[in-house]
């Protein structure tokens, strides 16, 4: 099986190059030319795959098709063999991506003549691992799906009741929800992905453990399935729950958790607090003979889990789990800002993990150990590439959308990034999504426009409900280099995160796990990326269609912008 992150078809025939990068539950192609441009009869790859121990290959399909008689537009999805991929990179989710063992991917480039005649050329096959664990034994990344609004959401679930029949209304309906769906169970799954699943998994195996102390930082918490879980830790657990805002009132979901707790846990061990401002982490450590720490983005509620874009690290270890036991103290004794910023836990600390830089710092921070500017100017030092997701990133001014602009002037460099945007007058804390595109323009997305008047062959999608769906915290820089590095938790890159609010932050310099941020970052932002080619499609009378090879005067190759602009001839680089 295996082991690399990253692998290479080695076809010398074939007249394209493959690359293969794992992520976590998911693999990026990327595709080039050999030498110079392709023929103009080139209409894009067929993509096919086969799991580990099976014997066929499958096709991965394409909801776009070529123009039929008279232009018309097929509904149906084809097989990449007959409706070609006309792009240069794609982001593959094999339903069984935990299955131990190689999946190989094989591509084949796709021609069509004069008579509209498929033909096909040299392949390129390579093989690699998408293991479940990121690092096994030491460190797992995970990822929610959060696509609600997709083709493959309403494929799935739509009939049933949709959304509606699988999520509450209002997140204060959170704890008294049983969902009406009848494919519920396969449904929340399939949402929740792998950071569902992995903290869930944590919660059982503490509840396993009977030696294990269990000590939790939750900012949201209203789904059912976690306060059961943690009501059976019994007085082995001890929980720090937000009181801030709409979690404050005696009728929260978190209100109602902190007094069911109080009830199996005892009084004295559940706290409600707020630092300066929120009790933002997401933080539960086993510290026992499992000895686990898991932390990130992900809220343990029903949009966290199902609705969001969010990540999960799961770490395991004696020394993850002291500094995650001794972070929590310090909470639990200090609900004041300059008593935790003063402390050890509120400075970067190494998390002992073997082969794997790694450090976790913790907020409020005083003003001595502050980390905003030290990332801002960290991200001014990218030399390839940046990717990174970050809520209200364009309507927080400051180092760090500073830095980030001053990289999207620099025609060498490749960015990519999405935040979440406040629309006047919808409601919920955030509507829209901020989509920098490759060319460093940004577009602002309403959610009408995610999902709604979409051109086929697609359908209308449901939204989810208001509220942050672009959750992310994190940020990728040359993920393609030794010195590549992420950051990532629950911090959300402000000056309030820094200095005010209860948060977790990781720095890990290493190349596998940025490459599966990295994943992560371009399969958001190609779903996005297509909301925008859907408006432009409704908007000039369009329809999204392959492209078929030039047969006129003026008519352009698919590919031609990949090979003209400068910011797609950077992507098309970057990845193969």
């Amino acid at each position: 099986m295996s082991k690399e992150f990253q692998v290479s078809g080695t076809n010398t025939a074939a007249p394209f190059s493959l690359k293969i990068y794992r992520g976590d539950g998911m693999a990026l192609l990327g595709m080039n030319w050999k030498k110079g441009k392709p023929p103009k009869d080139f209409v894009g790859f067929a993509i096919e795959f086969k799991e580990p121990k099976a014997k066929t290959f499958k096709a991965i399909g394409n909801r776009l098709s070529f123009p039929g008689v008279d232009g018309a537009v097929n509904a149906k999805m084809l097989s990449s063999r007959l409706s070609p991929i006309q792009k240069f990179r794609w982001v593959h989710f094999p339903f069984n991506a935990e299955l131990p063992g190689d999946f190989t991917y094989r591509v084949t480039p796709v021609f069509m003549d004069k008579k509209d005649k498929l033909s096909y050329g040299e392949v390129q096959e390579a093989k690699i691992a998408l293991s479940r664990e990121t690092y096994p034994g030491q460190l797992n990344v995970c990822f929610t799906r959060g696509f609600i609004s997709s083709q493959a959401f309403v494929q799935r679930y739509e009939n049933g009741g949709g959304v509606k029949a699988l999520l509450p209304a209002k997140s204060a309906l959170g704890l008294k929800f049983i969902p009406k769906h009848p494919k519920a169970e396969e449904a929340l799954k399939w949402m929740g992905f792998e950071a569902r699943s992995a903290i869930l998994e944590v919660l059982d195996e503490a509840i396993k453990d009977k030696t294990a102390d269990v000590r939790v930082v939750l900012y949201d918490l209203n789904e059912p399935g976690i306060v059961s879980r943690l009501e059976k830790l019994g007085k082995r657990l001890k929980v720090i729950i937000d009181d801030d805002g709409a979690h404050g009132p005696a009728t929260s979901p978190e209100s109602t958790a902190a007094k069911r707790l109080r009830a199996t846990a005892g009084k004295d061990n559940v706290k409600r607090q707020h630092m300066g401002k929120l009790q933002h982490n997401k933080i539960v450590v086993v510290d026992g003979k499992v000895k686990l720490a898991l932390c990130g983005s992900t809220n343990h509620s029903w949009r966290g889990f199902y609705v969001q874009n969010n990540n999960a690290i799961v770490l395991r270890g004696a020394a993850p789990v002291k500094l995650f036991m001794q972070a929590f103290e310090d909470y639990w004794d200090n609900d004041q800002v300059a008593g935790f910023g003063a402390g050890t836990s509120a400075q970067w600390n190494s998390l002992g993990l073997k082969g794997i830089d790694a450090q976790i710092g913790f907020s409020p921070r005083a003003k001595k150990n502050a980390a905003l500017q030290a990332i801002a100017d960290d991200i001014e030092e990218t030399t390839s590439s940046l990717f990174f997701s970050l809520a209200f990133l364009y309507q927080t001014k400051g180092a760090i959308q500073n830095a980030i602009k001053k990289l999207k002037k620099d025609q060498k460099i490749f960015s990519y990034g999405m935040s979440d945007h406040q629309v006047a007058g919808l409601e919920g804390e955030a509507a829209g999504i901020d989509l920098q595109k490759p060319d460093g323009t940004v577009v602002v997305l309403r959610p009408e426009a995610l999902v709604k008047n979409i051109p086929e062959p697609f359908k209308a999608e449901p939204t989810g409900g208001g509220g942050t769906r672009m959750h992310h915290k994190f940020v990728v820089i040359d993920f393609d280099k030794p010195t590549a590095r992420v950051y990532m938790g629950s911090y959300n890159f402000s000056v309030a995160a820094d200095s005010s609010n209860g948060e977790n932050l990781l720095l890990i310099k290493d190349r596998r796990v940025a490459t599966s941020y990295m994943v992560e970052a371009v399969r958001l932002f190609d779903h996005y990326h297509f909301r925008v080619a859907q408006l432009e499609a409704k908007d000039k009378v369009k329809k999204l269609q392959l492209k078929k090879p030039p047969r006129e005067n003026g008519d352009e190759a698919w590919w031609e912008k990949d090979y003209t602009d400068p910011r797609r001839i950077l992507d098309r680089k970057l990845f193969a």
